[in-house]
């Protein structure tokens, strides 16, 4: 409070009118309220990304449990669960990076909604490019992680068939 009144006081223009503008307990719990909706997305993506995390790090030491039974042994059932474990992580991995990448460019939607505040120019058409763009990463993420537990589901049958032979139901 201090610091606001020293600069208000002598630090010309830009103080007071920084004050002016966030003085209105209005405007800022309008802000507060408009920033809820991406807050409670950026707390739904991070839910989402833990799920996704558990079953990359499944899927990776699962990989890394296979390679050290396999030195120096060839087993085309193993070698063929090694290719089909590393798909999943590619799938994975990508599912982790576009939700990742989501879950920045809320933030920035966030902290251009309170920046908008405290600016003159109107920068609402660049909070709704952080938006669109918010919601095609979430989009992305979302599309490589339902290939992913696709994969793993055909995965499972078609682990237990011989490399090269795929079965349409599973064994029971």
């Amino acid at each position: 409070m201090i610091v606001f009144d020293l600069l208000a006081s002598g630090g010309g223009n830009i103080a007071s009118d920084l004050l002016e503008r966030t003085s209105s307990t209005l405007r800022v719990q309008e802000i507060v309220r408009l920033s809820l909706a991406p807050a409670f997305l950026l707390a739904g993506i991070g839910a989402i990304m833990n799920v996704m995390m558990t079953r990359l790090i499944w899927v990776a030491e699962r990989i890394e449990r296979l390679e050290a039974r396999m030195r120096g042994k060839e087993n085309p059932t193993a070698e063929h669960e090694l290719k089909w474990l590393r798909h999943r992580r590619q799938l994975a991995q990508r599912a982790v990076m576009f939700s990742t990448s989501a879950a920045l460019t809320i933030s920035v939607v966030i902290a251009l909604l309170f920046i908008s505040a405290f600016i003159k120019p109107q920068i609402g058409t660049l909070a709704a490019l952080a938006w669109i763009l918010t919601m095609a990463l979430l989009f992305t993420g979302l599309v490589n992680f339902a290939r992913e537990t696709m994969v793993a589901a055909k995965g499972h049958r078609v682990a237990r068939s011989q490399p090269g032979q795929e079965q349409d139901e599973p064994h029971t």
